[in-house]
């Protein structure tokens, strides 16, 4: 019988911006991309919904999600740390 390797979670870095929820924090993260016709940066941004369980996360602080099964109808991450 051969062992199946899982294949790598997709990681991200962001900042809580609410965590009104129970056990789950809402994480804002940004990305920058170059546009193809105009070659200018730009800065875009996605709100990922994540579970946490034990920590205790403020607004503003900065956390890394790792990307899990469906936890609920929006949640697919989950705060593995926080990142100093």
């Amino acid at each position: 019988m051969e062992s199946k390797e899982r294949s790598s979670r997709k990681v991200k870095e962001g900042v809580v911006v609410s965590n009104k929820m129970q056990k789950t924090v809402s994480v804002r993260v940004e990305r920058t991309l170059r546009h193809p016709h105009f070659d200018k940066v730009i800065r875009s941004a996605k709100k990922y919904y994540a579970h946490v369980e034990d920590l205790d996360l403020q607004v503003g602080q900065k956390v890394r999600i790792v990307e899990t099964r469906p936890l609920s109808k929006l949640k697919r991450w989950r705060v593995v740390e926080v990142v100093a």
